[in-house]
């Protein structure tokens, strides 16, 4: 679950635009279209439910690392800023 109201908003903006590609591929599929653009549909679909992963998890470990940070002396660095930056992006290169 997004812990702030700005990444809950952006976990619900991105669920919206994906509830409408499902509606759209529905209605390919009703349609009988083609298969190669279906599947195009489907890879964009995967990229989008994806995405909205690595934003959760993404969410999710700030807030963990926030509160163990809160309570370990000393507090975080830039380092491990950089740190979970560097984790987070290899994080979205395979769930994208």
């Amino acid at each position: 679950m997004p812990h702030s109201p700005e990444d809950k908003k952006r976990a619900l903006a991105r669920l919206a635009r994906i509830a409408g590609q499902v509606a759209a591929l529905r209605r390919a599929i009703e349609a009988g279209t083609d298969c190669s653009p279906l599947l195009q549909q489907i890879a964009a679909l995967r990229g989008a439910v994806g995405g909205l992963m690595a934003e959760v998890i993404e969410s999710h470990l700030k807030e963990t690392l926030a509160r163990s940070g809160a309570s370990a002396e000393p507090p975080p660095d830039a380092a491990s800023d950089a740190e979970l930056d560097g984790v987070l992006r290899i994080l979205r290169t395979y769930l994208t």
